[in-house]
C-alpha cells in the first residue's frame, strides 16, 4: 500500500526535473512518483522513463499528449495508487525533513480512529537573486501537533497569508468524490486545486515544517507578473471557475465560510491588481465585468468581499485612486515577500 502520490507534472523539463524527482523518491516505497510527461518536444519522457527502470517500485512514467498543467494533474489523480496525494512542480521540490515528518503524520494518521482529509504545511519561495528566503507559515491560526478541524481554528488568514496548491496534500479519495476536474491548457489552475476541495475538507493537520521549496526565477514562468498580464485571459477563466465552484450550501462552520471567503477575496484582488497594471481600456472593463460578475453569481460573497480591507483597497474609484491601488499592492508585496 501506497500512503502518499507524488505527481510531477512535466513539459519540456529536462534542464530541472531531476531535482524534484531526486526529493520525492526518497520517500522510498511509502511513496509512488508519477513523473508525467505532458507531450513534451525535449528528452524529459526518456529522463522520466529512466527514473522508472531505476525505481521500478516507487516511480511511474506517464506520458500524454499535450492537455497543459491542469490535464496533468487529472492524470495523477486518475492514475494515483497513494492513499493521499500530492502535487510537485518539476521545477519545485520537497524539503528531506519535512517530507520524512510529513509521511510519518500521514501513516499515524492512518492508524488513528480519525480520518484526515488534509495536510497543510509552509513552503518556501527560492527566488532568485533574493538575499533572504521567505515563506509562507500559517503560526498562530492553526492548531499544531494533532488533527483538528474548522471548529479548531486559532484565528483566521490575514491578508498577506494563504494555503497554496504547494502547502497542501490531500486524500486521494476527497478529490475523487469531489469531482475535482481542472480545466485543461489553462494556467493558475493551482488556485482550483487550493479551493475546490477545501469546500468538502473536515479534518485536518498542521506541519510546521517548510515542505515545498517553491523555485521563483525562470523568465517563462507562468507566475512571472510580465508573462501573466499575457494571459489574463486565463486567470479570469480560473477566477470565474472558482466563483461557479462556491458552495455555501455545504459549508457549516464560520472558519470554514472565513477560509474560503479570504481565498475568493485574494483571487479577486490578484486579478484586480494585474488588470489595473495592464491598464488599458480593454483591461478595465474586464475588472469592471469581473467584479459584475461575482455579484451576479452570489451577492452575499460579492457583498462580503468588495467592501473588505482587500476589495476596498483595490477599487479605489479614478486613475489617481487605480494608481493608489497599484502602489499600495507593491508595497505589501515587497514587505510581505510573496510572489
Amino acid at each position: 500500500m501506497k500512503i502518499l502520490t507524488v505527481a510531477i507534472p512535466c513539459y519540456n523539463s529536462e534542464a530541472y526535473m531531476k531535482k524534484a524527482i531526486d526529493h520525492a523518491v526518497v520517500g522510498g516505497d511509502d511513496v509512488e512518483v508519477l513523473v508525467i510527461d505532458d507531450g513534451s518536444k525535449d528528452k524529459t519522457l526518456e529522463i522520466a522513463r529512466d527514473y522508472e527502470r531505476r525505481f521500478p517500485t516507487i516511480v511511474r512514467a506517464i506520458h500524454q499528449e499535450n492537455k497543459g498543467h491542469g490535464g496533468a494533474v487529472n492524470t495523477g489523480i486518475a492514475s494515483a495508487e497513494g492513499i493521499y496525494f500530492k502535487v510537485c512542480d518539476s521545477d519545485d521540490w520537497l524539503d528531506y525533513d519535512s517530507y520524512m515528518t510529513a509521511l510519518k503524520v500521514l501513516k499515524n494518521a492512518l492508524a488513528g480512529p480519525e480520518t484526515l482529509d488534509a495536510l497543510i504545511a509552509n513552503y518556501i519561495y527560492e527566488k532568485v537573486g533574493a538575499k533572504k528566503k521567505r515563506g509562507m507559515r500559517y503560526v498562530g491560526s492553526f492548531p499544531e501537533d494533532r488533527i483538528f478541524n474548522w471548529d479548531d481554528i486559532i484565528k483566521p488568514l490575514n491578508s498577506h497569508r494563504y494555503v497554496l496548491m504547494h502547502s497542501l496534500i490531500y486524500r486521494t479519495q476527497l478529490l475523487r468524490d469531489c469531482k475535482l476536474q481542472l480545466p485543461e491548457h489553462t494556467f493558475y489552475v493551482d488556485n482550483l486545486v487550493a479551493f475546490q476541495p477545501m469546500i468538502y475538507v473536515k479534518t485536518m493537520y498542521y506541519l510546521n515544517m517548510p515542505l515545498y521549496r517553491y523555485f521563483i526565477g525562470r523568465e517563462d514562468q507562468s507566475v512571472n507578473e510580465a508573462v501573466m498580464l499575457t494571459r489574463m485571459d486565463q486567470q479570469l477563466r480560473v477566477t470565474k471557475m472558482m466563483i461557479d465552484e462556491y458552495r455555501p450550501d455545504l459549508v457549516k462552520k464560520k472558519n470554514h465560510m472565513d477560509y474560503l471567503v479570504h481565498y475568493m477575496s485574494i483571487m479577486m484582488m490578484i486579478s484586480t491588481i494585474l488588470l489595473l497594471r495592464k491598464g488599458t481600456e480593454e483591461a478595465l472593463l474586464d475588472k469592471k465585468e469581473l467584479w459584475e460578475y461575482l455579484k451576479k453569481k452570489d451577492l452575499r460573497l460579492y457583498l462580503r468581499i468588495r467592501y473588505s480591507f482587500l476589495g476596498r483597497m483595490v477599487n479605489v474609484p479614478g486613475a489617481g485612486g487605480r494608481k493608489l491601488s497599484v502602489k499600495g499592492y507593491e508595497l505589501v508585496q515587497k514587505f510581505y515577500g510573496f510572489n
